[in-house]
């Protein structure tokens, strides 16, 4: 199954934080990136006090459900020391499954397509450079939600 999930940082070297963070998800049995977005660089969601954000996306080939994926994916942010302490605070590492296959997924736990993917460009644009002519499922063709989010901050590095 392909998968997209996204990687953001703003603490402690947040390009080597992505890099480990890829590493461990190549690493990881039954799942193999198969590649990677460039790196993108964004403000906060929230306009709060906080470094930049670096985000990528990485394409995933996986044997796993969606929900042992998610399992994973904490754990990777749980060996990266991330902390939870207030919604779109700073940390050293997020990963986010935003795509699964053309599942949709509505649980407690974890609901796929990402629910806010159609709100942020440094998921949208990256998606986009890895597969231009992705159909996001429920929400369309990704060329179409970006064309619906209008003006963004996001610088390519």
């Amino acid at each position: 199954m392909l998968a997209y999930i996204g990687l953001g940082s703003n603490l402690n070297k947040p390009k080597q934080q992505i890099k480990t963070a890829v590493m461990a998800l190549h690493a990881t049995k039954d799942v193999q990136v198969v590649n990677l977005s460039s790196l993108y660089q964004s403000p906060p969601v929230d306009d709060s006090k906080q470094p930049d954000y670096i985000n990528a996306i990485a394409q995933v080939d996986t044997h796993l459900t969606p929900l042992e994926l998610l399992y994973v994916c904490q754990d990777i942010e749980t060996k990266q020391h991330r902390i939870r302490e207030k919604k779109w605070g700073a940390r050293t590492i997020d990963l986010d499954i935003i795509i699964y296959g053309v599942q949709v997924v509505a649980s407690k736990q974890l609901i796929i397509p990402h629910p806010e993917m159609m709100n942020r460009a440094f998921v949208l644009i990256p998606l986009a450079e890895l597969e231009d002519d992705l159909k996001v499922p429920v929400l369309g063709p990704i060329q179409d939600l970006i064309e619906e989010l209008g003006e963004f901050q996001l610088t390519k590095l």
